[in-house]
């Protein structure tokens, strides 16, 4: 493992020091199946890209491939490594991944959807009502908010993070406010960081 300086995922520089090192266990390295199946579904059924914002988007796979399927996408990271990283993974699709930080922008358009993946687990417990607020606040009623969730209901408490767990009845509660779910189901695909403690998850904006 790298020795790193900073040990605080709230700041940009923690994770511009895992890129710059190349140390990202997180980086699954291509789109999940369960993504790959609700875009498929949602064109099958409505025909309607939705408007799609990628909070901590990471190496923005999923930008790409949203954004390949002709749907309107933004995939933001307040790491400038993370987003020069983005940029040259993806190649001609990096032109929709920004430097942004999660509460503070703002989309030129109403979002029909955010994805998650690794974002939300990202960030220490202390800051997961506010990052629950402001996914409230990003998108209207009626807008999807669709990925990955970390769960562990009885979580090693001599483990750190990030990834940062929470008890599954725990992000309900956090989440019914402004929630409804609508799907959920085991991951088939994870990487070995998140195995078995993973979930896909549909929530819809009340």
């Amino acid at each position: 493992m790298a020795d790193f300086i900073n040990r605080d995922p709230r700041n940009p520089q923690f994770w511009d020091e895992r890129f710059e090192k190349n140390f990202t266990p997180w980086d699954k390295g291509n789109v999940p199946a369960d993504l790959q199946a609700f875009m498929q579904t949602r064109l099958q059924t409505t025909s309607q890209a939705l408007n799609t914002l990628i909070p901590g988007c990471g190496n923005g796979y999923e930008a790409a491939f949203l954004a390949q399927a002709g749907w309107p996408v933004v995939a933001i990271d307040f790491s400038p490594a993370a987003v020069r990283s983005a940029q040259a993974v993806i190649g001609e699709w990096g032109k929709h991944v920004i430097e942004a930080d999660f509460f503070a922008y703002t989309p030129e358009q109403p979002l029909g959807l955010i994805y998650e993946r690794a974002f939300f687990c990202a960030l220490p417990p202390a800051m997961r009502a506010d990052i629950v607020k402001r996914l409230a606040a990003l998108l209207p009623a009626g807008a999807l908010l669709a990925g990955y969730f970390f769960f562990d209901d009885a979580p090693d408490p001599s483990l750190k993070g990030p990834p940062f767990t929470i008890r599954s009845a725990a992000f309900h509660e956090l989440m019914s406010p402004y929630f409804v779910l609508l799907e959920e189901r085991a991951v088939s695909d994870s990487i070995p960081v998140f195995a078995g403690k993973e979930r896909w998850q549909v929530w819809q904006r009340l």
